[in-house]
């Protein structure tokens, strides 16, 4: 190089320097680069005391396999949670380093991530950001914060997400619906929707991912509030006694859980883009109710889920997703709670709600994280029984000992998701947890519902003549044979009830009536076969199930005409 061309750039360099333009020395002797990166850094919402940030990192060097980025304040702020990338603070100084799922950074691409601290006094910007010890450019500022944030928004849940919001309306399902006779009646309805593997994330089988949901979401919301609901379903080990539902994940894979499902889920669900809409989660349906009552030494027990309380990964992995998830401001956590036909019992009611607090606590989530409950997801249990109470005495005998109810203490799905919730709050939950209750296939309608209570003959001619659930038994969970739909989504309905949901679309079948090969790790439970005449899950009762099913989340058209047929209250 010639001593000329050698003076002109450290002349430039110097420059630079000076000026903080977007401009550097090229030792390659190619002339000016871009500097190696930009950083920009806007406060989304400011108040008295915090205040939350978003961080766009752009990478104009050489690819990266992984990356950390510092900064220093200059007043008083301290980081207290963080999404999309693991944050530290040491003193002023603040380091940023990425996850696992967003570790490759090639040349030219950005990566967002987000915060939340607190402050006093003033609130500057950070004058000088490294990125793996090299300054970057700073570019952006201040984000238009509000003092204080708007009610709803990033840093300030409401109580109650559904108040006052639509619900957002999965095309792909309003599709399905529309389609059947008689179809467009329910089309417009919300619907849950389901993350069930990995791949779902992206989009599996040409079906929309996280984003495009969340995109169209967006769409739906125009100048209005709206909640969008999603299902989180993929613990390792899923659905330990339910062949049907198995998922892609074998039980000792915590670990593809947390890096490959949950941390990409909560990278997009964090992406400043979709802070405005209220997003819903139902975190894993199924999973902690049967570390009470299908292990040990009742009969009710299955060696899968021994392995699973055993391993701990079911508490784990519940733990982690609501770790990450409660994370974002503007994610709103839903625990499920099973269904009073599950957790009625006495042995049953108290320690379901001990084991939900011990995975609340579990891998860095506390009660905060979790907004609520949800009762009977994907299930059958009725609403409200109105021809009978547990306190009714029928031929000398309390209505308990009567079949049907077992000595449950719950008849229906409202009492026992207000019953529940005092437990949770007994156990050490939050006081203003709300409820869920999936009403979107206990309906129990049509020409087979009862308009009064039964015979009184006996306890169990009062019961089985006056119940609208018409089950064999309330253990029966596949593809019931008589459903109709239910409720539709309402908020706030009823005390301590934040909504009735649909959240699990009516018209997806729950399991395969016979063995079906496929690549999604999905069982053939008899539960689903319409000749199973049982196991101790349902007190060895038929199993009550439509013949004909396909996989379980495929579309069951002979299932969603019958819950049509049987709508309680009725289609119009």
């Amino acid at each position: 190089m010639s001593r000329t061309r050698t003076a002109l750039l450290a002349a430039m360099a110097l420059v630079a320097g000076a000026t903080g333009t977007a401009f550097a020395v090229d030792p390659g002797g190619t002339g000016v680069a871009a500097v190696p990166c930009t950083v920009d850094y806007k406060i989304q919402n400011q108040w008295s005391t915090g205040f939350t940030a978003a961080v766009t990192l752009t990478n104009n060097s050489a690819a990266k396999s992984s990356w950390s980025l510092k900064w220093s304040y200059a007043g008083n702020q301290k980081v207290t949670s963080g999404w999309n990338a693991k944050l530290s603070q040491s003193g002023a100084t603040v380091t940023a380093a990425n996850e696992t799922y967003n570790a490759q950074l090639a040349t030219g691409a950005s990566v967002s991530f987000g915060f939340q601290g607190s402050y006093s006094g003033s609130n500057a910007i950070p004058a000088t950001f490294t990125l793996d010890g090299v300054t970057c450019n700073v570019d952006g500022g201040p984000g238009g914060p509000t003092d204080p944030p708007d009610p709803g928004g990033p840093s300030n849940r409401v109580n109650n997400p559904y108040e006052g919001a639509k619900v957002y309306v999965n095309p792909e399902w309003s599709a399905n619906a529309a389609a059947e006779p008689g179809g467009s009646r329910v089309a417009n309805q919300p619907t849950g929707v389901w993350l069930d593997r990995i791949a779902a994330i992206n989009g599996a089988g040409g079906k929309m991912g996280l984003r495009d949901h969340l995109d169209e979401a967006l769409r739906q919301k125009g100048s209005g509030e709206l909640v969008v609901q999603f299902v989180i379903y993929n613990l390792p080990g899923r659905d330990c006694s339910a062949l049907a539902s198995n998922g892609e994940l074998k039980a000792d894979e915590i670990g593809r859980y947390k890096t490959e499902y949950i941390d990409p889920i909560k990278a997009i669900l964090a992406d400043p883009k979709y802070a405005s809409l209220r997003i819903v989660t139902t975190v894993e349906i199924d999973s902690l109710p049967n570390l009470v009552t299908n292990t040990g030494s009742r009969p009710t027990a299955v060696p899968q889920c021994d392995v699973m309380k055993a391993n701990g990964n079911y508490v784990k992995g519940v733990g982690y997703a609501l770790n990450k998830l409660g994370d974002v401001p503007n994610v709103y956590n839903y625990v499920d709670a099973g269904h009073h036909g599950w957790i009625g019992w006495d042995d049953n009611f108290g320690p379901t709600a001990t084991i939900m607090k011990e995975a609340a606590t579990a891998e860095g989530a506390t009660v905060n994280d979790v907004h609520g409950f949800i009762t009977n997801t994907a299930n059958y249990s009725a609403l409200k029984e109105n021809n009978f109470t547990i306190n009714d005495t029928v031929a000398g005998k309390s209505v308990r000992e009567s079949k049907w109810i077992d000595w449950n203490r719950y008849t229906d799905e409202l009492s026992y998701a207000q019953a529940f919730r005092n437990q949770l709050v007994t156990t050490g939950f939050n006081s203003n947890i709300g409820m869920l209750i999936d009403t979107s296939r206990n309906g129990w309608g049509g020409t087979a519902r009862p308009t009064g209570p039964g015979a009184t003959t006996s306890v169990d001619t009062y019961v089985d003549g006056g119940r609208y659930d018409r089950r064999f038994n309330a253990g029966n969970w596949c593809n019931q044979s008589g459903a109709g739909l239910g409720e539709r989504p309402k908020a706030a309905p009823a005390a301590g009830i934040d909504a009735y949901v649909w959240m699990k679309p009516p018209g997806e079948s729950d399991g395969a009536s016979k063995q079906i090969p496929n690549d999604e790790g999905k069982g053939f439970d008899r539960m689903c076969d319409p000749t199973y005449t049982g196991n101790p899950r349902n007190n060895n009762n038929m199993s009550g199930a439509l013949p004909d099913a396909p996989l379980s989340g495929a579309w069951f058209s002979a299932q969603f005409r019958q819950l049509m047929q049987n709508a309680y209250p009725p289609l119009s």
